[in-house]
């Protein structure tokens, strides 16, 4: 049997009017230091988004959030924050924004398979 390990994963949030504090779960990250795993899973709904706040620019979400999946997978198009260490990309990620991309509070959990719960959250949060 497998040893679990220690991940962290954060939802992944669009938060149209930030003074209103509503929002839609678009996506989750995933973070594992002993595994060295950190991945983004996300999906862009238009027709939801746009039932939800029909002026959001769905392109704009999409092409921040192609520049968070470049920071995860530490790719030099990802800029300075993909050259640091997964555990400094994944806290840059989940820090406290007051943007219309925002996460979750973190959380914690054990699994053998980092993949696989990145997998299972993006089905349980976001679709």
């Amino acid at each position: 049997m497998q040893n679990k390990e220690s991940y962290e994963f954060a939802v992944i949030r669009l938060v149209p009017k930030v003074e209103r504090e509503e929002f839609l779960n678009i996506g989750v990250i995933v973070f594992s230091k002993r595994n060295k795993y950190l991945d983004i899973k996300y999906k862009i709904d238009r027709e939801r988004i746009h039932a939800f706040a029909n002026d959001i620019d769905t392109d704009m979400i999409s092409s921040y959030l192609a520049a968070w999946k470049l920071i995860c997978d530490g790719k030099a198009d990802g800029g300075r924050i993909a050259e640091f260490e997964q555990s400094y990309r994944f806290r840059w990620l989940v820090a406290s924004r007051s943007t219309i991309i925002q996460s979750s509070k973190t959380h914690p959990g054990l699994c053998t398979d980092p993949k696989a719960v990145l997998e299972s959250n993006f089905i349980r949060y976001v679709l």
